[in-house]
């Protein structure tokens, strides 16, 4: 097994994965809506796109860093992780979440000037509404409850799959069309295009996240108990070094 990955590493591979997820979402939703006029159709082309590539980038990063590219997936990893010790540091979430939000960013603009769309325009598109705020908090909570839930149950190396699969299914089940990531809501404000987000409507969406990320780990405590002190089971939420067992390695989790 290769040594664990620098911080350094790990958190400008967050970095480069959140990026190319919100290029993936932003450049997918701009796509949609220059090929067909149908809200519906243009869901789906987005929710298609986007299901296929975070698929493929968990299945690619989460050996370096987890493949989080969320905060609040790392916040959540954090504070899981302070009992039994197996979980992120403090210095790896004060380098993951700034990685996270500057990579989306940049995705962000990145799919603008593919579609040769005005690199930073922020967007019109009003989100303020309480009815969404609750659709973020349920998206959130089944994405933590998922993510931790696979983790508990030993079946992390079904994440790429599962999480994705996830993730598409909110699109269409959630008003809000499942944001579900702090990074990616901030970074959607930068574009007046399909899957843009007004200014304004920001720090509502934030707020519901985290509250959404509370209660999935509520659920996971629900269903699962509180996690052992040690367990050589465990699949860590981050791309760290694992515990010891005598015949075989627990597999990284891939984390979104």
């Amino acid at each position: 097994m290769s040594a664990p990955a620098s911080l350094l590493r790990r958190a400008a591979v967050e970095g480069l994965g959140t990026a190319a997820l919100v290029a993936v979402v932003v450049g997918s939703g701009i796509q949609a809506t220059e090929l067909t006029r149908d809200v519906g159709t243009q869901l789906l082309a987005n929710s298609l796109a986007t299901v296929f590539g975070l698929g493929v980038l968990i299945t690619l990063l989460g050996s370096v860093s987890g493949a989080h590219f969320n905060p609040a997936v790392t916040l959540a990893a954090w504070f899981t992780g302070r009992r039994t010790g197996d979980g992120p540091a403090l210095r790896d979430v004060a380098a993951y979440v700034p990685a996270q939000v500057a990579g989306a960013i940049a995705g962000t603009v990145l799919a603008d000037a593919m579609f040769g769309k005005p690199l930073v325009a922020f967007s019109t598109h009003d989100r303020f509404h309480s009815q969404l705020w609750l659709g973020e908090v349920v998206a959130t909570a089944g994405l933590v409850w998922l993510i931790f839930g696979l983790t508990r149950a030993g079946r992390a190396h079904l994440a790429p799959l599962l999480v994705a699969s996830y993730i598409g299914a909110a699109y269409w089940f959630t008003s809000s069309t499942s944001f579900a990531n702090p990074a990616v809501t901030i970074s959607r404000a930068f574009t007046d295009t399909f899957a843009g987000i007004a200014p304004a409507s920001v720090l509502p969406f934030l707020v519901a996240q985290l509250v959404g990320a509370a209660a999935g780990l509520g659920l996971v405590a629900a269903c699962f108990g509180r996690p052992a002190a040690a367990d050589d089971e465990v699949v860590l939420p981050l791309g760290g070094q694992q515990p010891a067992a005598p015949a075989r390695s627990a597999e990284e989790s891939a984390l979104a």
